[in-house]
């Protein structure tokens, strides 16, 4: 546990980023950043990117949404969102 009382685990680097989402929420949720990832079916029928990552609070002045047609896809762009904005998280 870290020193707040909160679990740390180490990211497998052969695991794929949509088997490390609850670590990455947890995290971001650990820096005062409320997140979330969600699928829309309705999206999904239309055959439009239907995965949606959505952050805010803490470090980030304003609110970040990221979308994907696979949960990766989303999770993927969502992190480098993060990045740009000073955010590195280490999964």
């Amino acid at each position: 546990m870290s020193e707040r009382g909160f679990r740390r685990c180490e990211a497998d680097q052969q695991v794929d980023i949509e088997e490390v989402v609850l670590l990455i929420l947890e995290w971001l949720a650990e820096q005062g950043i409320n997140a979330f990832i969600r699928v829309d079916p309705e999206r999904l029928a239309e055959n439009r990117p239907a995965w949606t990552f959505a952050a805010s609070g803490g470090p980030l002045s304003c609110g970040l949404r990221a979308d994907g047609r696979t949960a990766g896809e989303c999770l993927s762009r969502a992190l480098l969102s993060l990045r740009a904005r000073g955010i590195v998280v280490p999964y």
